[in-house]
This record gives structure tokens, sequence and C-alpha cells, in this order.
């Protein structure tokens, strides 16, 4: 049972691998499409025109009628990516971190490792408070594939708020970015940035963006 354990999960680590690749490969070649869904019937349709399927924690926003994402549970997210996992047959599957899930570097780890296993999805999202690089780079030193969040984040803000049209909110913004970047981090969701800024963030990494109400 050990060695069928660690078999599939090399397995699975090299089909994430493989997926990953070839996301990574459409940088500046396609355009990437990328969509959420809480369940097996919605991503079932997503599938075929997806690059990308997020199981988003705005979930609790959306189908518990909550005022915002902070209340959401690993158990709640460990349902629904279960049931959209079952309808993804191409895309990459990535799985948003609920708030106070990765706090830490240890409970990170523990928690990803639990999401991973058990909805055999292909990553996890952390969205960025600005400081929490080095929870990136040992979640990707320990082969667990991470999406960053960067702009507005639901999960660190009180009050809904669009960034990047200053000169000083756009460099704080690339320097983010661009640390997320370093730290491993394979694509970079863009959340409510001014047009122009997110940009110039998405010419200048190396790796793809996600845009999410990119304001002009």
């Amino acid at each position: 049972l050990r060695h069928y354990l660690k078999t599939s999960e090399h397995y699975r680590i090299r089909i994430m691998k493989s997926k990953i690749i070839n996301f990574l490969e459409k940088k500046n070649k396609s355009k990437i499409v990328c969509l959420t869904s809480y369940s097996k019937s919605i991503a079932k349709i997503l599938d075929d025109y997806c690059d990308l399927i997020l199981v988003g924690d705005s979930l609790g926003n959306v189908l518990y009628g909550m005022e915002n994402t902070h209340k959401v549970t690993l158990e709640m997210i460990l349902r629904h990516a279960i049931s959209v996992k079952k309808g993804v047959k191409k895309s990459l599957c990535i799985v948003d971190m609920p708030k106070n899930t990765y706090n830490n570097s240890r409970d990170a780890k523990k928690n990803a490792r639990k999401i991973l296993h058990i909805t055999k999805c292909d990553g996890v999202k952390i969205e960025s408070n600005k400081k929490n690089y080095s929870i990136i780079k040992k979640l990707v030193d320990s082969k667990i594939a991470v999406m960053g969040h960067i702009g507005y984040t639901p999960q660190y803000e009180k009050k809904f708020k669009v960034s990047g049209y200053s000169k000083s909110d756009e460099a704080k913004l690339i320097k983010e970015a661009k640390e997320i970047e370093r730290a491993g981090a394979f694509s970079i969701v863009l959340e409510c940035i001014a047009s122009q800024t997110a940009k110039k963030i998405t010419k200048l990494l190396k790796i793809p963006t996600i845009g999410i109400g990119s304001s002009r």
C-alpha cells in the first residue's frame, strides 16, 4: 500500500508538471482562459473552453451568502474541489487556500498537501499579504504548484478597492509580483488593478498572469 501511494503521488506530480509546462508555454502566444467553478456539472462544461479552472473561496459569497471569504473553511473548499475535479479532464485545476490555512510554512505545507491529496487537483492559490513570499517558496520547494494573487486580496482587505493608479502604487505592485515570481509561483492573479499597471506587470513577468476586474 505504501508503495502504491508513493507511486500514485509521483504520477500526480508528473501530470501536474506537464499541465503547468503547457500552461506556461501559452505566455505571449495565446490568450489564457481561466474561470471559477464550484461543482462538477459546471466544471464539466468549462473544461472544453478553459486552460485553468479555479475552485475559488468566493464560494463563501456566491453559494453560502457570506459577507466575505474570511469564514470559508478548509472543509468547505475540499468538498467543492472534490466535486469540481470530477468534471475536469484537460484543464489545470487550482484550489484557493482559505484564510488562516497558510499563516506559516508548516501549516501551509500540511494544508496544501491535504488539499492536493484529497482532491487530486493540480495546485493551490495563495493571496499575497506582501510578506508571505517565503511560504510560497517553501511550498514550491516541496513540489506543490502555487498560483499567486495580488491587487485586491479579499482575505486581507476589509473594503473593496482598485489599486495601481498612482506611480507609487504601480511600483509596489510590480515589486510584489516580481517577489512572487522569484518565490516560484507559476502564475499570478491580478485582481482589480488599473489596466495600464496590469499590462506592465504582465509584460515584465516571465510567468502568465490572470486578470480579474482590471480597471481602466
